[in-house]
């Protein structure tokens, strides 16, 4: 039912899992760690080195904070409440149908986009090292098997993606260590640069590279949230989310933190080894193969965010159709327990982009990124006021929580402050202000088309009637 003040409480949302509680906690927890550790992480740190030299770690603590802040918050309000529409349905339920719907065909638009991004990038970092199959073969060949994969259960996906995850973790943990023995002098034969990187010239770009350097740190950041999507289908999704939530954000601080301070030690800003910077670290600690082995990893850290992202996506748009945003035909389910026509549209969308791609190379990703390259701030803030908005009426109903986070409303408060300066500096910058701009305009359309849309569908309603 709707309220007088608009707002859709919650028995109108349905909050199912689309197959049930078959996930496991340890292949939640590996699948939102999974989920942040990608290409950007090794491949997209080197860009934030280059703008920021090592004040880059300040880019990463800011942005390591917000991120603290919207997953335990989400986390709160997943474990409460689990539903495959997760973020989308907390913001239904504090700020009405409108946002709701707006916030989940927004991050819908932008993990479709993503899923062929990432394929085509897959593809293309393959062909480099093995050069016998064309990249628009592959390409077609990923996105078939990771549809596969999502098709057969939420179970399997969820096995493939907990060992996708546990390559990148050992392969970042190798490098850590790897690291630490070329810093402090331990490799036979091979010169440590100490600190000398570090000190030398730590903000060269000064506050303006520190800044710029953070909206690289934040889209590295983005994916994580799909632990909250997840929830859904994973077993006692009470407990299992709390811990995920804790696990997840102490491991990507160390392992991002971690990576980012051996990367900036290692190699300075000018450094044409930042192209590829896990690659430039071993190098530079002359370990044979590096660039070959890292750009293999780097294609299964593609691979595993598309097979996140279609997971994903598919649940955004089934729990859209639940609650009426979405034609209702995507709600069937296959004999897995999955929405098969969901994860078709999803992977769908994918296709189209991925074949205007390799027909206008370069032309058709850049500008659908202009669109969505900003939508997980969105995302975020929308899971920070929700909170806000659905923990003050939870302690004012007296409503039991089995997750509360801790420090409310002072740590909400801070994670929208924060969230609020990026904005301000993103605005302040013209390539992000346009990127901005671009996003606010796509939330503008699709916010009028589910608005105009939900008119109609209460007109066929009282017509029906």
């Amino acid at each position: 039912m709707t309220t007088k003040s608009g707002r859709t409480t919650s028995a109108a949302i349905p909050t199912n899992a689309a197959a049930g509680h078959s996930m496991k906690p340890r292949q939640l927890t590996m699948m939102g760690l999974g989920s942040a550790i990608g290409a950007g992480l090794f491949l997209g740190s080197g860009a934030g080195v280059q703008a920021a030299g090592p004040a880059v770690l300040v880019s990463y603590l800011v942005a390591g904070t917000l991120i603290i802040l919207v997953m335990w918050a989400l986390g709160e309000m997943a474990a409460a409440n689990p539903a495959s529409g997760a973020f989308s349905v907390y913001a239904e339920r504090a700020l009405g149908r409108t946002a709701g719907a707006t916030i989940g065909w927004l991050w819908w638009l932008q993990l479709v986009v993503v899923i062929a991004a990432e394929a085509l990038g897959a593809a293309g970092l393959l062909f480099s090292v093995w050069p016998v199959v064309p990249v628009w073969a592959l390409t077609l060949l990923f996105m078939v098997v990771f549809t596969g994969i999502n098709l057969a259960g939420v179970r399997n996906f969820g096995e493939f993606e907990f060992w996708f995850a546990i390559l990148k973790v050992a392969v970042i943990v190798l490098f850590l260590a790897v690291g630490a023995a070329l810093l402090l002098g331990l490799l036979p034969g091979v010169e440590s640069p100490g600190a000398a990187n570090l000190t030398g010239n730590f903000a060269p770009q000064g506050l303006g590279g520190v800044a710029a350097a953070l909206f690289v740190v934040i889209f590295a950041f983005g994916g994580t949230e799909i632990v909250s999507v997840a929830a859904a289908e994973t077993e006692d999704p009470q407990r299992s989310v709390g811990k995920a939530i804790r696990t997840v954000v102490w491991r990507i601080l160390v392992f991002y933190i971690g990576s980012v301070f051996v990367i900036a030690a290692v190699l300075p800003a000018t450094s044409k080894g930042l192209a590829s910077p896990f690659a430039g670290v071993l190098d530079a600690a002359r370990i044979p193969g590096a660039s070959t082995a890292i750009t293999l990893v780097a294609v299964v850290a593609l691979l595993s965010a598309l097979n996140a992202n279609l997971y994903g996506a598919s649940r955004m748009v089934y729990s859209l159709s639940q609650r009426g945003e979405a034609p209702r035909v995507l709600t069937r389910l296959n004999s897995a327990g999955v929405p098969l026509l969901a994860v078709a549209v999803s992977v769908a969308f994918g296709f189209i982009a991925t074949v205007l791609e390799l027909l206008f190379p370069e032309r058709i990703l850049p500008a659908l990124f202009q669109l969505v390259g900003s939508t997980c701030l969105v995302v975020w803030g929308s899971a920070l006021v929700s909170q806000l908005i659905l923990r003050r009426q939870a302690d004012r109903d007296g409503t039991p929580l089995p997750l509360r986070m801790k420090g409310f409303p002072g740590l909400t408060i801070t994670g929208l402050v924060l969230l609020g300066l990026i904005f301000a500096v993103g605005f302040s910058a013209e390539d992000s202000r346009v990127q901005l701009f671009s996003t606010f305009a796509l939330i503008a359309g699709i916010a009028l088309a589910c608005a105009a849309g939900a008119r109609l569908a209460g007109r066929n309603r009282l017509a029906n009637r």
